[in-house]
């Protein structure tokens, strides 16, 4: 395999970042995102992400694990391929396949990145990799070596760094620096650490690190303790300046860093960080709903920044004290994270250019032929609701433009149900192209429902989930349904959305059918934490 050996331009760009006013953000929704139960994402789901990523700012895209599977390899390298502004990262153990896979994917981005990682926790080095500390040493030192043939834009990140014998984290840091490493990422692999520990650990690496100021020093906290955004915020302080983070905070187990908190929390403080990020914060909240309809895993209403709760005021002294002056209660602006102040959009009454126009100030841009499918849906959406809101025309925009090609569709439903009648579902669905049709019987209507799918298409994987959620406020409102199927270990979470919460019920399960089938054409995937 040839070796492609860059200028010193990459290093000096990265290293201009290190500046006291400059923080890097790292987004690895895709890969570590990812790994939360249920979140897993197509190649077109994926590049949409990475498309609004790269439309927000973000200066690194991790945009998977090439090596695991053959979908996230081409997933990885479509994103490569489109991504011009962002850094693309490919992420590799440290070995010399997956480091060459990894560059196999990235290479043909504009801003290529190779992200290698191997344990430093002597917790990890006796019972995962049973090898002992020179051994590791040294093949972290191979690791980034191998990947600087390929490019100077190398990451390295020591596995469980907050549970390692500080000295050798240091030694470790050091050699990979030495090595190469223009980024060293020290992760909290577990969400072990506390603020005021992991901010002491990263000014102990700034002191005992000879080098340490040719590279930039970036954290990846998880938030098995909730203090994910305060840990890395207080590793800033002490001088790191790189973040990874995800979009909503999903990830592994409790998830990671949530994005939209601390590059929130570093722009409402400026007074106290005096930092900045690249991040276009108008577009957060279109970002985490983005996140949600693809994923199907709701925001809890009280989270911070995107939460439904973010900027509601229901006590009677914040409500007069925000009309007076809205500083009084508020950091910070709905707009300021792309949320409008006024939620009422559009009727029976409104035409197409009405719709594109409104769907342009919410980030849309759709072509006249995505338009044309969104807009017939949106007509009869808008006569069975006397209002259409935001959130109705992104769940319709889901919908339409961006199902998995299926190989299951309903057609017809109908449903007899009441405390009288035994449930009944008769329904009718094409398989493969082919029209089944059968009826199924319940101990409700959505039981029923699910009943009459399981015999069509001869299938009955576990129902883990089952959630139906009003999307807007009245009783016409569009229900969503989310429901996570459990298959072969993996769970698959499918969304439906219809005014019809039956109808939902049976799109929503439709659609996790159709996820599990694509995943099952992905089977070889290889778990990572960092």
């Amino acid at each position: 395999m040839a070796f492609f050996i860059l200028g010193k331009k990459v290093r000096k760009e990265i290293l201009m970042d290190t500046k006291k006013e400059r923080i890097i953000i790292f987004d690895t929704t895709l890969r570590d995102g990812e790994q939360s139960p249920g979140a897993s994402m197509n190649p077109d789901e994926k590049l949409r992400i990475a498309r609004q990523l790269d439309r927000m700012g973000v200066d690194v895209i991790e945009a998977g694990f090439p090596i695991a599977s053959e979908g996230d390899f081409e997933s990885v390298r479509q994103i490569a391929r489109e991504i011009r502004n962002s850094q693309v990262a490919g992420l590799a153990r440290a070995n010399f396949v997956d480091i060459d896979r990894a560059w196999e994917a990235v290479r043909e981005a504009a801003h290529p990145r190779i992200h290698t990682f191997i344990s430093s926790s002597d917790i990890h080095l006796q019972y995962q990799l049973k090898k002992s500390r020179e051994q590791v040493l040294k093949e972290a030192r191979e690791a980034v070596r191998r990947a600087r043939g390929f490019t100077e834009n190398v990451e390295f990140s020591p596995m469980d760094a907050t549970r390692s014998d500080w000295d050798y984290l240091c030694d470790m840091v050091e050699a990979t620096i030495e090595e190469g490493a223009t980024t060293v990422n020290i992760p909290d692999t577990v969400g072990y650490a506390v603020p005021e520990e992991f901010g002491n650990l990263i000014a102990y690496l700034f002191a005992k690190v000879r080098n340490i100021r040719q590279a930039v020093i970036s954290v990846h906290c998880h938030n098995d303790l909730g203090l994910a955004v305060a840990n890395s915020l207080a590793a800033v302080k002490a001088g790191a300046r790189q973040i990874e983070c995800t979009i909503n905070g999903i990830g592994e187990r409790a998830g990671n860093t949530a994005m939209e908190e601390v590059v929130m929390a570093l722009a409402t403080r400026k007074d106290f960080f005096h930092l900045q990020t690249r991040i276009k914060t108008k577009h957060i909240y279109q970002s985490s709903r983005l996140l949600t309809q693809i994923t199907g895993i709701p925001v809890q209403p009280n989270k911070a920044i995107v939460g439904a709760n973010a900027f509601a005021h229901e006590s009677g002294i914040h409500q007069d004290g925000l009309i007076k002056e809205k500083i009084t209660y508020e950091i910070m602006t709905p707009r300021s994270v792309g949320i409008s102040d006024s939620h009422l959009v559009l009727g029976k009454h409104s035409g197409r250019h009405a719709v594109s126009e409104h769907l342009k100030k919410m980030g849309h841009a759709l072509t006249s032929e995505e338009l044309n499918k969104v807009f017939v849906r949106f007509k009869e959406i808008a006569d069975a609701k006397k209002e259409v809101f935001d959130e109705d025309l992104e769940a319709i925009i889901f919908e339409e433009l961006y199902r998995l090609k299926d190989k299951y569709k309903l057609l017809y439903l109908n449903v007899v149900s009441g405390n009288v009648a035994i449930p009944t579902a008769t329904m009718q669905m094409l398989v493969d192209g082919q029209t089944v049709q059968d009826a199924g019987f319940g101990n409700g209507p959505v039981d029923a429902t699910i009943a009459a799918i399981h015999k069509i298409t001869g299938t009955n994987y576990d129902l883990v989930r089952y959630a139906v959620t009003a999307i807007t406020g009245g009783t016409d409102a569009l229900g969503e349904v989310t429901v996570q199927l459990k298959f072969d270990g993996k769970t698959v979470t499918g969304r439906g959305a219809h005014p019809d919460v039956i109808v939902a019920s049976a799109t929503a399960y439709i659609n996790a059918l159709n996820r599990l089938e694509w995943m099952k054409g992905d089977r070889k995937k290889i778990p990572v934490e960092e």
